[in-house]
């Protein structure tokens, strides 16, 4: 059990001190939170392909750090001028803050509040960090660090759920199933009755799966080297799915074929540029619309025929599937029959 002081918390924490190293678990100072600022005791955490990115040297960010930001806890203390949460509240942190004030707040067209950390400086707002290890200082990972039994966010990077939410489940909120949910309902916002394909089909795959379903697509391709995952896919809303490996030609070749035209919307939740540009292809030359999901290594860079575009495509990006999670977070109330369970507790009363 950690050890809890009037200032310091001392805790156990997942530390990466380097990349392409196991993570070594070590004894963190956590420090109080200063203004504006919230510690949470960390209940529950998911695993994000994005964490392992980071292992991999693919997603480039500051070492040593704590890594995770798909959890869910419980406040243990707030800093001055905190008014959104108190002590004992359940929460989830947000990768993806909400300062209801910047430009992307403010307007209905994108959800990446400039105070985010995606560009990696591992520091909060004041640019200095809360964690200290071994007398080094640890940096912070998207501005959440789930990977330790207490972490310190800003008080727009964080929501308030309900008291009866059970965290095991709810901490998927925080990134895997509003990430894929959202990029098919807010990205693409997809249409009833359109066709769509997933590349890829983890977790935030099948999160887009869902989300092509509750919007009333009438074909849902799923696409996938590995079989295994084919069973779940279909049983949440995939109509058939597809092995890239069984086909001699381009995938997208293979989907045109299927198809008769492409599809209305594609969908990389892989984080690969290969598998980018097939989505790309794989859509309409029209009005085809391909949202980029999955992480895309840090010093990639993409070559693609301009006409794929010329011709009336659509290709965008998708950060935290459009969600503006400080303000819409009920709106997750009951989205679908095989997650009714897991959402109904979501929204604080």
């Amino acid at each position: 059990f950690p050890t809890v002081g009037p200032l310091v918390i001392k805790c156990k924490a997942a530390v990466a001190w380097e990349p392409k190293k196991p993570f070594s678990i070590e004894e963190v100072e956590v420090a109080p939170p200063k203004a504006h600022e919230v510690r949470i005791k960390i209940l529950a955490s998911g695993i994000c392909r994005s964490d392992e990115h980071v292992m991999s040297g693919s997603f480039t960010q500051p070492f040593p750090i704590i890594l995770g930001h798909e959890a869910a806890g419980v406040v243990e203390s707030v800093g001055e001028g905190v008014t959104c949460v108190k002590p004992g509240d359940k929460v989830i942190p947000l990768f993806t803050p909400q300062c209801g004030e910047c430009s992307s707040c403010i307007s209905p067209k994108g959800n990446l509040c400039v105070n985010n950390d995606l560009s990696a400086s591992g520091l909060m707002m004041d640019g200095t960090t809360r964690f200290t290890c071994k007398g080094k200082p640890i940096h912070h990972f998207v501005s959440t660090s789930t990977f330790t039994e207490y972490t310190v966010v800003h008080e727009t990077a964080v929501v308030k759920i309900d008291a009866a939410a059970p965290l095991e489940k709810v901490c998927l909120i925080g990134c895997g199933f509003s990430t894929g949910y959202g990029a098919a309902i807010n990205t693409a916002k997809v249409e009833r009755g359109s066709t769509c394909v997933i590349f890829g089909l983890g977790g935030v795959g099948l999160s887009v799966v869902m989300g092509c379903k509750v919007a009333g697509a009438s074909r849902i391709i799923g696409v996938d080297i590995n079989k295994d995952k084919f069973a779940k896919a279909k049983e949440l809303g995939a109509t058939e799915c597809i092995n890239p490996q069984d086909f001699k030609k381009p995938i997208e070749e293979v989907l045109n074929e299927l198809t008769g035209s492409c599809v209305d919307y594609s969908f990389e939740v892989i984080g690969r540029t290969d598998t980018m540009t097939a989505a790309l292809e794989s859509c309409h030359t029209n009005y085809g619309t391909s949202i980029i999901v999955g992480v895309p290594p840090s010093a990639s860079q993409i070559t693609f025929n301009p006409m794929t575009l010329f011709t009336g495509r659509t290709w965008k990006g998708s950060v935290f599937g459009g969600m503006y999670m400080r303000s819409n977070f009920c709106g997750f109330v009951k989205v679908t029959d095989s997650w009714n369970k897991f959402f109904k507790f979501g929204c604080q009363k």
